[in-house]
């Protein structure tokens, strides 16, 4: 058995060794993981089976006396946790003991108030059913408000008077908000934001007005005073009007330049300024407008237009016709009494005529539209103002070379001919909406742009590429001498070379004759002397004839490198 043990034991240490160091750390995690649960598991399996009175723990060491010292007046047994959490043997008891506990005011002071509502009691009052309303709004509102995107936090208080018997005597339901912005947001300046909020607050709870809710900032700044917020308001809508004129200004400006440009050049059109007159007060148009009537419309079928329109129909009609004959009397009124009747008149008086009148009465029904829009804003008078550069031209003499005058290259200003003017102005006036009535303004001018530096860096660029070629043509001058003097220098040794070795050469043959000479005559019996000289040479050419027997490779290479050399 033991044996066996320390087999194993060997194998894990073995299997230990071979693992990594990221094996054996997890190996360590998952340990001590397992001891945490246990830890865990066996604390709450030594937790009491009692029940809890308060949530809160009871950490002053006073209180907890006073609070034993009361439990034990009831002949009830208690005990505290690890956590310092108060237990009774069951719940009717820890509700009895609850009650006392509050009504003789032992609960620890960072009890939360309205967590004691959630606890069922006895017997549950008016009071209490109030106060979980108001409770409950309040979290509902609070939660509303924390699921906006820039608050970090909210706090919400609302006051419920009880009501009365007369309303005049009711007192105001109020509200209090508090507001925690998130860093970077603009909740505290942005108006229909704070609105928002409001609205949601005064719909969230009955019989509350926007006068009775504050609403502020974690720095006590009041957010919802917007009779004080009179003038920044205005500040913020005439800024936010002049950003809406400097983007239309942005947009016609980038549309101008970008057709300017494009026919003659970034660098020729630089100068563009643009200015736009916006009205931004609000105008109420209403139109009316009256529409015939269509009787038979068009028939796609024929070739010509077979509609039948009036301006008007008739809904009804009357005729009437009075026909009188008489003397015609005109009275004058009551006796005594002037009349009304014109002196041109009188002496027609009582003279027999006859009158025939007709009255002819037609209803007629007229199609009418009524058209209502408020306009605002509205763009005004434009005003638009670009120089067009014209184009340098670079003097040359007659031999095509650029003119030098003190040491500068000559140009010549080409100014921009009228014609293309007019025609840039056309086009910069339909690109911009031109409206006589309107006062608008549209000038293009050519104005030579100030270009010296510009012409400075260019002639130092031209000066110097001039000044490269010419040390580029001496550099390569002198190396076509230097070369041309190793060419020559090259071939004069040579030709001493070759002199010397052709000396060389009849010496040896020379030397060669002698030798041959001397040999004839030595195979012929006659005695002849040899030079130390001509021993030598016999042996270096002997040791040379069996040394390209023996390594013939090597003489070869040598013989080759000769010939190349020559």
């Amino acid at each position: 058995m033991n044996e066996n043990v320390k087999k194993f034991l060997d194998k894990i240490k073995a299997t230990w060794k071979k693992w990594s160091l990221v094996q054996k750390g997890v190996l360590v995690g998952v340990i001590v993981a397992f001891i945490l649960l246990l830890v865990v598991l066996f604390r709450v399996s030594s937790r009491p089976t009692m029940v809890a009175v308060l949530d809160t723990p009871i950490t002053d060491i006073s209180l907890r006396d006073r609070i034993q010292v009361r439990l034990n007046e009831e002949n009830v047994h208690s005990s505290f946790s690890a956590d310092n959490l108060l237990y009774v043997s069951d719940e009717a008891t820890a509700r009895r003991m609850r009650s006392i506990l509050i009504r003789e005011d032992l609960i620890p002071t960072g009890t939360d108030a309205w967590d004691l509502f959630d606890v069922e009691r006895w017997t549950t009052t008016d009071f209490e059913r109030n106060v979980n309303l108001r409770r409950s709004i309040i979290k509902e509102v609070t939660q509303h408000i924390k699921a906006l995107d820039e608050v970090d936090d909210a706090s919400v208080s609302v006051t419920m008077p009880e009501r009365t018997l007369f309303k005049a005597d009711e007192k105001p339901v109020t509200a209090s908000v508090i507001i925690f912005p998130k860093p970077g947001s603009n909740l505290s300046s942005d108006r229909k934001k704070v609105e928002g909020i409001q609205k949601l607050v005064k719909f969230a709870i009955e019989g509350l007005s926007d006068e009775n809710i504050t609403i502020s900032d974690n720095f006590g700044n009041i957010l919802n005073d917007f009779a004080g917020m009179a003038d920044f308001d205005r500040l913020s809508l005439i800024d936010k009007q002049q950003k809406l004129i400097r983007r239309s200004e942005t947009e016609y400006e980038a549309k101008i330049l970008n057709t300017l440009q494009k026919i003659y050049g970034t660098d020729r059109v630089r100068d563009l300024n643009i200015k736009i007159e916006m009205d931004m007060s609000e105008v109420t148009a209403e139109t009316l407008e009256y529409l015939p009537f269509t009787r038979r419309s068009d028939n796609p079928d024929t070739v010509y237009d077979d509609s039948e329109i009036f301006d008007s129909v008739t809904l009804s009609s009357e005729t009437a016709s009075t026909t009188w004959q008489g003397t015609g009397f005109n009275p004058e009124g009551p006796a005594g009494t002037e009349g009304q009747t014109p002196p041109a008149y009188k002496d027609t008086t009582n003279i027999a005529g006859l009158s025939t009148q007709t009255i002819v009465k037609t209803n007629q029904a007229v199609g009418e539209r009524r058209t209502s829009e408020v306009v605002s804003p509205k763009l005004g008078r434009r005003t638009v103002s670009v120089n067009i550069d014209g184009t340098w031209r670079k003097l040359r003499d007659e031999k095509g070379n650029y003119i030098i005058s003190n040491g500068m290259i000559e140009r010549e200003y080409v100014p921009v001919p009228d014609a293309e003017l007019r025609s840039a102005e056309l086009a910069v006036r339909d690109a911009i909406g031109y409206d006589a009535n309107r006062n608008d303004s549209v000038t293009i001018t050519n104005i030579a742009i100030d270009r010296m530096s510009d012409f400075e860096a260019e002639d130092r660029a031209y000066f110097a590429a001039i000044q490269r070629r010419n040390i580029i043509l001496i550099s390569l001058a002198t190396l076509a001498v230097i070369l041309f003097i190793l060419i020559l220098y090259r071939i004069i040794t040579r030709e001493l070379e070759r002199r010397r070795r052709l000396r060389e050469e009849e010496a040896l043959r020379k030397a060669q004759l002698e030798r041959q000479q001397a040999m004839w005559e030595a195979d012929s019996g006659k005695i002849v002397s040899i030079t130390a000289e001509e021993r030598h040479r016999m042996e270096l050419q002997e040791n040379a004839i069996n040394l390209s027997r023996e390594h013939p490779e090597d003489v070869a290479m040598l013989i080759r490198t000769w010939l190349m050399e020559e």
